[in-house]
């Protein structure tokens, strides 16, 4: 697990530069979890490192194979200086180890949520798990070891994730697209959304 997470770690920082700063978190019956932060001009980007070292396993088998299955790590973007951002290390390690700890396998157009406010006074309780492959290139491992994805995760207001339980990610990101939502503003209004769509999910629970 160490030498896949070394290349992780390399990876990481030939795509957004040398952290400023690194956060270890672990959690009682998980492998350890590290946050790291890189500043990129107004925007600072936390990366999650250690979530790879083990391959997700489906919950419904039995037996868990301890080489073959996805492997991904976390990457959120936001801008500096609006929020106290920096308290969102836990809660990204919370996410990281989820896939130890409920056996989640994490993949694009999941929602994870985590209860609580993704940092002090965050309009953001849930993320949208956005497509890899844009930030950060993914890393192969030697077969039959799954390449490690990075996977950007996108902050949804609560009434976001309502929405789209109903109509999914995609059209969600199509929508904030065509409102030209700021998706790294960590203190934006949810985007304008179909009232109707919104109300007939909460009814239904």
């Amino acid at each position: 697990m160490g030498e896949i997470l070394d290349l992780v770690e390399a990876r990481l920082r030939t795509a957004l530069g040398e952290p400023d700063a690194r956060a270890d978190v672990t959690f009682i019956g998980t492998d350890r979890i590290e946050v790291l932060r890189f500043v990129d001009g107004d925007v600072v980007r936390y990366a999650t490192l250690g979530m790879s070292g083990q391959p997700m396993a489906d919950p419904t088998s039995p037996l868990a194979d301890p080489v073959k299955g996805p492997r991904a790590e976390l990457i959120l973007s936001v801008r500096m200086g609006l929020a106290d951002t920096d308290q969102v290390l836990r809660p990204l390690a919370v996410l990281a180890a989820s896939p130890q700890v409920e056996g989640l396998i994490v993949t694009p157009g999941a929602s994870l949520d985590l209860g609580q406010e993704l940092w002090p006074g965050a309009p953001f309780s849930s993320v949208l798990v956005a497509e890899p492959g844009g930030l950060v290139e993914d890393l192969e491992l030697d077969a039959p070891m799954d390449p490690v994805r990075f996977l950007p995760l996108l902050p949804m207001t609560h009434n976001e994730a309502a929405w789209k339980r109903v109509r999914g990610g995609q059209e969600l990101q199509e929508r904030w697209l065509a409102q030209g939502t700021d998706l790294r503003d960590p203190l934006r209004a949810s985007v304008p959304l179909d009232r109707a769509d919104t109300g007939r999910r909460t009814a239904d629970g």
